[in-house]
């Protein structure tokens, strides 16, 4: 049955930024699935944990250092056995006009969106690869991935990075059976926008281009990572979904 495809039970999966917004969604969406789950949060995933009870487990890590890579692989082992899927789903925004953005700000947005995404997904692979079982990675990308944006010159550079890594990584690994994909979501009611929906007028022109007409919601994620994540996907490879209310399109 087809529906039967969409099923994650039996599988694993780590999810980074898992204590709020849409890493919490997409942690909700696999343990519905069927996955056990492993949050990773620079602080814990205690509401998280809450909901999903015994099919979560929460590994407290800065991804801002490599040095906790290994050790987030070590504990989704020891807990569950195993690492099916990977959501690089943890993210930093700094907002400053580019005339005035400095070093430390574009280095410290570069490190967690785009350094530990490559670094996360080379030691998920390799599990993988030590399981000779394939697996699934998703990586969130953004509106931004296409687009230019404004006072977020380092988040921009990363997530149109974060888009080419994901197609380089796919040429790569898919003979190995490792998918690699990414969604890109639109305009979220999630905390990296909430100085611009604070903002009446930017919300304002940001409602008029959206033809959905509302911010999205970490929900409507739900579904996109739950087909990438599954057998549903399995000929889907090296692309950006968007999931954005139709904001590319107009």
């Amino acid at each position: 049955m087809i529906l039967d495809k969409f099923r994650l039970d039996g599988k694993v999966a780590i999810v980074t930024g898992s204590n709020t917004g849409l890493g919490q969604g997409i942690c909700r969406a696999y343990a519905e699935a069927g996955a056990k789950v492993v949050g990773v949060s620079r602080r814990p995933s205690t509401e998280t944990a809450e909901m999903l009870g015994e099919n979560f487990y929460n590994v407290i890590a800065d991804l801002s250092d490599l040095k906790v890579v290994p050790s987030i692989i070590a504990q989704a082992v020891e807990k569950f056995g195993r690492v099916d899927i990977l959501v690089n789903n943890a993210g930093i925004i700094k907002r400053c006009d580019s005339i005035d953005f400095t070093e430390e700000d574009w280095d410290s947005v570069l490190d967690v969106n785009l350094k530990t995404v490559f670094f996360l997904s080379q030691a998920v692979a390799r599990r993988f690869l030590q399981q000779k079982s394939g697996g699934k990675i998703i990586n969130i990308a953004s509106m931004l991935s296409y687009q230019g944006g404004i006072r977020v010159p380092s988040y921009a550079a990363s997530k149109s990075a974060v888009k080419g890594i994901t197609m380089t990584l796919c040429n790569e690994w898919a003979k190995y059976g490792i998918n690699v994909n990414a969604i890109a979501p639109g305009y979220m009611a999630t905390n990296n926008t909430e100085q611009l929906r604070a903002d009446g007028e930017r919300s304002g022109d940001i409602l008029a281009r959206i033809p959905a007409g509302r911010w999205g919601q970490p929900e409507d994620l739900q579904g996109a990572a739950v087909f990438l994540a599954s057998a549903a996907s399995d000929y889907v490879n090296g692309f950006t979904l968007a999931v954005d209310g139709g904001w590319l399109a107009r």
